[in-house]
């Protein structure tokens, strides 16, 4: 079984605590190595909304693409994304980088564009994963967040998720 790296990105507008916990229980079912970074909160980019408690995900997988992205689009339906009825964003998981993958799969764009348009993204990506190598920008992503010139206010919360606090103190 080979197994990939991936890194995933968890948003919630509306219930935060409630769905981000849910997205994290429901990929911890099938991700090995499941690790959080710290919880942000952020105001919404594109939409309308109250704000947002975003975080970014590692994992290994042995899953192919495709099929990762169905399983998030599974989690998302389950709490509530497609809703008719829904105000806002209940959960939004993105694939972010699977392995050192770049290109079009099927509509789905890797790495993510919003690792370099948005704070809220690239600061708990860099926090993970400082040494590792944007693979359009060829630069390391503590670099980007380093040089990143993104003008979002982005806040470090307290989020505890199984006993773990995920937000060190201080950050």
């Amino acid at each position: 079984m080979s197994l990939t790296q991936v890194f995933l990105g968890l948003g919630s507008n509306i219930e935060r605590e409630t769905h981000l916990r849910a997205g994290l229980d429901a990929l911890a079912d099938f991700l090995l190595d499941l690790r959080c970074s710290a919880v942000f909160e952020s105001q919404p980019v594109g939409i309308k909304s109250g704000p947002f408690f975003n975080l970014v995900v590692s994992a290994q997988t042995d899953l192919p693409l495709m099929e990762l992205d169905r399983r998030l689009k599974f989690i998302e339906a389950d709490n509530g994304r497609y809703a008719p009825e829904r105000k806002g964003l209940p959960l939004d998981i993105d694939v972010l980088l699977y392995g050192d993958l770049v290109g079009n799969f099927d509509g789905l764009i890797l790495p993510r564009a919003e690792i370099l348009k948005n704070a809220f993204v690239l600061w708990p990506l860099s926090l993970m994963a400082p040494e590792r190598v944007h693979p359009l920008a060829g630069k390391r992503l503590d670099a980007l967040w380093r040089d990143a010139q993104i003008d979002q206010v982005l806040a470090p919360v307290a989020f505890e998720w199984r006993g773990q606090q995920l937000t060190p103190p201080g950050l």
